[in-house]
C-alpha cells in the first residue's frame, strides 16, 4: 500500500511539472517579442515633398541666402556645410557625429512641420534666422567623416520626428523648452532638466559673463514685447523655471517674458536668462549669468567634453534627450 502511494505521487509530481515547462514555453515567444518590438518603434513618413521613394536618400531644393540661387541637392550633401557652420571643424568626431544627427533630424521636422522653406521653391535655406547655419568654407575632412558615419540617421520619438534643439554651453545645467525658449506647446517629454558637462576649455566669456546696457537698450527691448517699463531704478527676476532661469523679468511697469526678451535685447551680448545678478546703476545696466544660449536640448561644450570622454554620437544624444530612439531612414 505504501509502495503504491509513493508511486502514485511520484507520477503526480511528474504530471505537474510537464504542465509547468509546457506554460513557460507557451510564454517565452511572447515575453521576448515584447522588448524587439518596443525597440523597433514605429518610423516617422518622409516627406511626399522630397522623398525618392522608401529607403532612398531625399533630394532637396536649398535657397542659398548669400547669392539667392537655388541649389537641388542631396540631403547628406547639404548637410555637411550644415555641420561646418553649427559646430567647430576640429572637434571630436563623436561631437561632430552628434551634432549631425541632430542636424539631420532638424530639416526633416522642418519640412514635415513647415512644408516647405519661406522662400519661394525652396524646401529648406542657408538662412540661419529661418533653419540652420551653413558654411562651406568651414568644411574639412572630419566634418565630411562625421556626417557620412551617422547617415540617414535621426532621432524619433513616438513615430515623430524630435525637435532637435541645442545651444553652446548650458551653464552645467539644461532647461525645458517652456522655460529656455518660451516655448507654447506642451512640453515635450524628451525634453528634460539634466546635468551638463560643459567642458572647462570653454571660453570663460560663454561659461560665465558679464555685459552692461544702457536703460535706453533695456526699455527698448520691453517694447518689443508691447510693454512699457517707463523709468526703473532696479529689474528683478519675477519667476523662474525648472533650471533656475528667468523665464519673467520684471522692468518698472513691465513684466516681460525672459527668453522674448534676451533675444530683442540681443542674445550674443544677455548670453542666457540663467543670471547671477542684475545691477542698475544710473544709466547702466549689468547684467551677469551662466552659459550661453537658451539651454534646452544639447549643449556643444557638453557633447564636446563627453567625446572627449570616450562617449558616443548616440551617448551623446541620448544623455540630452530623454528616451528618444536613433532610426536610419536610408542607406
Amino acid at each position: 500500500m505504501l509502495k503504491f502511494r509513493k508511486i502514485s505521487i511520484l507520477f503526480f509530481v511528474m504530471i505537474l511539472i510537464v504542465a509547468l515547462i509546457g506554460c513557460r514555453a507557451a510564454e517565452r515567444p511572447e515575453d521576448d517579442q515584447t522588448p524587439d518590438q518596443a525597440e523597433e518603434g514605429e518610423q516617422p513618413p518622409i516627406p511626399d515633398e522630397i522623398t525618392r521613394g522608401e529607403g532612398e536618400e531625399p533630394v532637396l531644393k536649398v535657397y542659398i541666402h548669400e547669392t539667392g540661387e537655388i541649389r537641388e541637392m542631396s540631403i547628406e550633401e547639404y548637410l555637411i556645410p550644415v555641420v561646418a557652420g553649427e559646430m567647430t571643424n576640429d572637434w571630436p568626431e563623436e561631437a561632430l557625429a552628434a551634432q549631425a544627427i541632430l542636424a539631420r533630424t532638424f530639416v526633416m521636422e522642418f519640412i514635415t512641420d513647415k512644408g516647405g522653406s519661406k522662400y519661394e521653391g525652396a524646401h529648406v535655406s542657408t538662412d540661419i534666422e529661418e533653419a540652420q547655419a551653413w558654411s562651406e568654407e568651414e568644411v574639412n575632412d572630419l566634418v565630411t567623416q562625421a556626417v557620412e558615419t551617422t547617415r540617414g540617421q535621426v532621432m524619433v520619438y513616438e513615430g515623430q520626428y524630435v525637435k532637435s534643439w541645442f545651444h553652446a554651453h548650458a551653464g552645467m545645467q539644461t532647461a525645458t523648452a517652456q522655460e529656455g525658449l518660451g516655448f507654447e506647446a506642451e512640453e515635450p517629454p524628451y525634453i528634460q532638466v539634466i546635468e551638463s558637462p560643459d567642458s572647462q576649455e570653454a571660453p570663460e566669456d560663454d561659461a560665465n559673463w558679464t555685459e552692461t546696457f544702457t536703460k535706453a537698450e533695456i526699455i527698448a527691448a520691453a517694447q518689443e514685447s508691447g510693454q512699457e517699463p517707463g523709468d526703473f531704478t532696479a529689474i528683478e527676476v519675477a519667476e523662474t523655471g525648472p533650471s533656475g532661469r528667468a523665464t519673467q523679468l520684471q522692468i518698472g511697469e513691465a513684466t516681460v517674458a525672459a527668453p522674448a526678451f534676451r533675444i530683442a535685447l540681443d542674445s550674443t551680448r544677455m548670453k542666457s536668462t540663467k543670471l547671477e545678478s542684475v545691477q542698475v546703476e544710473g544709466d547702466q545696466v549689468t547684467m551677469s549669468g551662466t552659459g550661453y544660449g537658451h539651454g534646452v536640448g544639447m549643449s556643444q561644450w557638453g557633447a564636446y567634453q563627453m567625446a572627449q570622454d570616450g562617449s558616443s554620437a548616440e551617448d551623446i544624444v541620448n544623455h540630452y534627450f530623454k528616451d528618444v530612439q536613433i532610426m536610419k531612414l536610408w542607406e
